[in-house]
């Protein structure tokens, strides 16, 4: 297949590119770096099929030659970069999202929307379906990332209802894995470079907080299953082991042998109580579920960010210009 990945060059879309390049599609990378490295992608570089365009995806923009499928993983997805990039991330949740669904329709392409399980917002039905509708704070923090997300959700069916767009959902539950940023402010990355660093894991409230961890390269088959099929969604994509925030920082330091203590700061606005996905139609849809254990996934991870010394040293902040794709 000939695919075309918005924030290709980012943690999740860089493995994404990798996966359909080894199983033989060419890809076409799409990005502007706001959020992302192109350290991600040199490797494939050198790859026949591969290509990598700078490229703002909440403007009009054309891409030459065929293409059979349109992944749009283009958005901030961390509380810090949404939080610093807030009209851009709503941008790459309108603009982006109409943007990549124009080009699906001018090829008659499979359309993939990556969204998140963020539309669920602070759950009060536990756990969470695709038949929930969700409880999020439209004018909170947050809203930025979770209003853009349930925008696009909306924006993507109305293509599919009203254009006959070939398009989907899938709703990204929390993911983890090599490639994330040491200072994203995602709890996997910020853990594991605490603790390598010797430095106290910083708990918001008790730590009861739950989550659901699923590995990248069970995300990444997930989302090579959805291009691959012709179903709508959304389908939820994650790990249904859920696990406390307190449980997730006692395995960091096991895995690592760090000395680092545990430091506890007041809960953020909004932040969910709760997080765990049902993946039932997942199941029976498209045949996925995770397969690494939370062990062994964060071993790998660890394993490489100890191999990445200088990503965890504190960067200088990124300049806010641009929009991110």
């Amino acid at each position: 297949m000939r695919v075309v990945v918005s924030g290709g060059s980012g943690f999740l879309g860089s493995h994404l590119c990798e996966a359909l390049l080894r199983r033989g599609d060419s890809v076409r990378c799409l990005d502007n770096f706001a959020s992302s490295s192109s350290a991600n992608v040199a490797p494939l570089l050198r790859e026949p099929g591969f290509e990598c365009i700078p490229c703002d995806v909440t403007v009009p923009f054309r891409v030459s030659g065929g293409v059979d499928a349109v992944v749009h993983l283009a958005s901030p997805a961390s509380p810090f970069d949404y939080a610093r990039l807030p009209l851009e991330t709503l941008a790459a949740g309108s603009q982006g999202t109409e943007n990549m669904l124009r080009l699906a329709v001018r090829h008659r392409a499979r359309f993939v929307l990556a969204s998140t399980s963020e539309v669920y917002g602070d759950p009060r039905v536990h756990p969470q379906d695709e038949d929930y509708w969700g409880n999020v704070n439209p004018v909170g923090p947050r809203s930025v990332y979770d209003e853009a997300k349930r925008f696009a959700e909306a924006l993507t069916m109305a293509y599919r209802r009203s254009q006959g767009t070939d398009a989907g959902i899938v709703r990204i539950f929390n993911t983890y894995g090599p490639r994330m940023r040491a200072h994203d402010g995602r709890v996997v990355s910020t853990f594991i470079r605490q603790a390598l660093r010797g430095e106290a894991l910083t708990l918001f409230g008790d730590g009861s907080q739950t989550r659901s961890f699923c590995y990248v390269d069970d995300m990444v088959r997930g989302l090579v299953a959805m291009i691959d099929t012709h179903r709508p969604g959304p389908f939820n994509l994650g790990n249904p082991g859920e696990r406390t925030v307190r449980q997730l920082a006692e395995l960091v330091l096991l895995i690592t042998g760090s000395g680092s203590g545990l430091r506890f700061l007041p809960l953020p606005v909004d932040d969910p109580v709760r997080r765990r996905p049902v993946i039932t139609r997942a199941r029976e849809e498209l045949d996925w579920h995770p397969r690494v254990p939370l062990e062994e996934g964060l071993r790998h991870t660890v394993d490489w960010f100890a191999s990445q010394p200088d990503t965890l040293a504190r960067p200088r902040e990124r300049p806010a210009v641009g929009r991110p794709s």
